[in-house]
């Protein structure tokens, strides 16, 4: 049998495994390489629309609520709010996702793998911070 004080540590280490954010596990480095594709249509900066929208104060925001661009109404009426989970099922597969949104059918492949995935959304969790 194990003394309990033995297992405070092992019980402490798996609590704070767990409380980690989900993008802890991303690298942001790798992830702004990856966003190198996305930058042809996407800034980072406040108010610089491009084929897409902005991305500048992306996380929390909700879908198809950026001034100036012209949405599809699948966005604009999808109630999507923009977060760690929404946005990997969004890069994972822009078309089902979101049916008819403009981004599906101009990127339909999406970005394949999760751990580029979750590269990205750790870079874009930094670089659209308000």
């Amino acid at each position: 049998m194990r003394p309990s004080h033995l297992m405070t540590p092992i019980f402490v280490a798996f609590a704070l495994l767990a409380a980690m954010p989900a993008s802890a596990a991303g690298d942001a480095a790798k992830g702004e390489r990856l966003f190198a594709q996305c930058r042809a249509c996407h800034s980072l900066g406040a108010g610089e629309n491009r084929i897409g929208p902005h991305l500048h104060g992306l996380f929390g925001r909700a879908a198809g609520s950026v001034e100036g661009y012209a949405y599809s109404a699948a966005m604009r009426q999808s109630g999507v709010v923009w977060e760690q989970d929404s946005l990997d099922a969004h890069l994972a597969q822009p078309p089902k996702f979101i049916p008819g949104n403009k981004m599906g059918a101009m990127f339909a492949r999406g970005v394949p793998n999760a751990q580029d995935r979750e590269d990205l959304i750790a870079f874009l969790r930094q670089a659209t911070a308000q």
